[in-house]
């Protein structure tokens, strides 16, 4: 696809809708747009505007349509696949203005917001009315919702919750050509034609700009216990992760830290602990709910379960403090082993009686390479972050041989009856491996979709598919 460069009056004319403000083009400023949490990706787009509104989104998508200018909608910036990074230059779109909680209808448990609204403000926002957003990715205090629908975002609470798309009822969407629609209704049931909202969701933003979205809220649990449990062999403490499910217990999280990634967090942070020396990894784990009776009992009951795996003394979190800095040695993760070394991140998702060979063959697999891998991640619904560490690795291998280390582990996730992204998304970064998992002939139903949606392949071209 040939794309048109931006000039001098294009430049006017996105300034005459949304004012002279808030267009950039200066080298500091877009740098800024060319990268998000990505590896060390960088590719500059030639403009970038902010919008306020769906009017001005609908003038500037018609107009570059009409133009062939590439257009790569921006949120937070905090993606880990490349998604809103700019391929092929053009204008990056960033919807941070799009930042106001516009109804909390707390009749019906609705929420209507702009997709630039950062995730933690939002579920503040409703927990103040007793209502709750569950959610919650790991960047939760910066990722803004339109980012969280593009990539179909979860988090740990999505153990029990449900991620994204179990809590998008409509969207308010500004197709390629300008057109804006409503993908749905603002209703629990609906049965209506083909599920455009669900779709768009997920989309990593090349069918759509989504501009209004309305949320499902459910009522917010008051009581929750935290727990922390160490293992002396890695692949006990994925085992014991199943036997929880199948033994009728149902936390609301449950993360698997392997012993360097928790090593290297507190190291990053200045979070207060000591870990034995034979300890290999942790289970966080979390029940919550309105009876401290039933949440004390379901601990009970876990804390049996996990001496048949070699577990060491579980720490039960005795005040919010406490609790409060567990889930940050959880979150903060990422960014240790970024500070660390130069690394990949890969997103795998499996059936969860199938971590135990999932982690023992990207061990296996970094043996064979050489590389090192740091894995943590949301054990409860088999999602696995596998960061691979370039350590000792020489750079003719990393840049060799590295693709096909990272093709034998996505084959063996396949093998295990899992897929190579389960809340990252495919984006830049992926999309050379999607064969692994969707056959020829998906692949040419949802190139179709893209077409109906965007004739000119406009919308963040070069993403998910080539």
């Amino acid at each position: 696809m040939e794309y048109n460069k931006i000039n001098n009056t294009d430049i006017s004319f996105f300034e005459s809708i949304i004012g002279e403000d808030f267009v950039f083009t200066n080298k500091k400023y877009l740098f800024e747009y060319s990268h998000d949490e990505t590896e060390d990706i960088s590719l500059l787009p030639e403009v970038v505007i902010k919008p306020s509104n769906t009017n001005e989104v609908s003038a500037i998508l018609k107009y570059c349509n009409d133009r062939l200018i590439p257009v790569t909608v921006s949120g937070g910036k905090t993606g880990l696949s490349g998604g809103c990074i700019p391929l092929y230059s053009g204008l990056a779109l960033n919807m941070s203005r799009f930042n106001k909680i516009l109804d909390i209808d707390t009749n019906n448990l609705q929420a209507t917001v702009e997709p630039g609204v950062i995730n933690q403000n939002f579920r503040n926002a409703v927990e103040e009315k007793g209502l709750f957003y569950p959610p919650d990715p790991a960047s939760k205090g910066s990722c803004q919702l339109g980012g969280n629908l593009a990539e179909n975002a979860g988090g740990p609470k999505a153990l029990k919750y449900g991620v994204t798309k179990d809590y998008v009822l409509n969207l308010e969407i500004v197709l390629p050509n300008g057109e804006v629609v409503m993908t749905g209704a603002n209703v629990l049931k609906n049965s209506t034609g083909y599920n455009l909202t669900q779709l768009l969701i997920g989309s990593e933003g090349t069918l759509a700009i989504i501009t209004k979205i309305i949320f499902k809220l459910i009522p917010k649990p008051t009581k929750d216990i935290t727990m922390l449990v160490p293992f002396y062999c890695i692949e006990e403490a994925c085992k014991s992760v199943s036997k929880v499910f199948s033994s009728g217990l149902n936390p609301s999280a449950l993360e698997f830290m392997e012993r360097d990634a928790i090593d290297w967090t507190i190291k990053y942070t200045d979070i207060n602990m000591t870990i034995e020396d034979d300890v290999k990894a942790h289970l966080l784990i979390e029940f919550d709910g309105n009876d401290v009776e039933v949440l004390h009992n379901n601990c009970e009951e876990i804390s049996k379960i996990m001496l048949d795996f070699k577990c060491g003394d579980i720490l039960l979190a005795d005040s919010q403090r406490q609790k409060d800095q567990l889930w940050m040695l959880r979150r903060k993760i990422g960014e240790a082993v970024k500070s660390n070394s130069v690394y990949k991140e890969e997103d795998t998702v499996v059936p969860r009686a199938e971590l135990p060979k999932l982690i023992g063959g990207v061990k296996t697999i970094g043996n064979k390479y050489g590389f090192k891998s740091v894995c943590y991640g949301h054990a409860g619904d088999g999602n696995l972050h596998i960061n691979i560490i370039k350590d000792s690795m020489s750079d003719h291998k990393w840049k060799n041989e590295l693709d096909n280390a990272i093709r034998e582990i996505f084959l063996l996730t396949k093998k295990l009856g899992g897929t190579i992204s389960g809340e990252h998304g495919i984006g830049l970064v992926q999309k050379k491996y999607i064969d692994i998992v969707i056959s020829a002939e998906s692949k040419r139903i949802q190139k179709e979709i893209k077409k109906i949606f965007d004739p000119n392949l406009i919308l963040n071209p070069g993403k998910i598919f080539s």
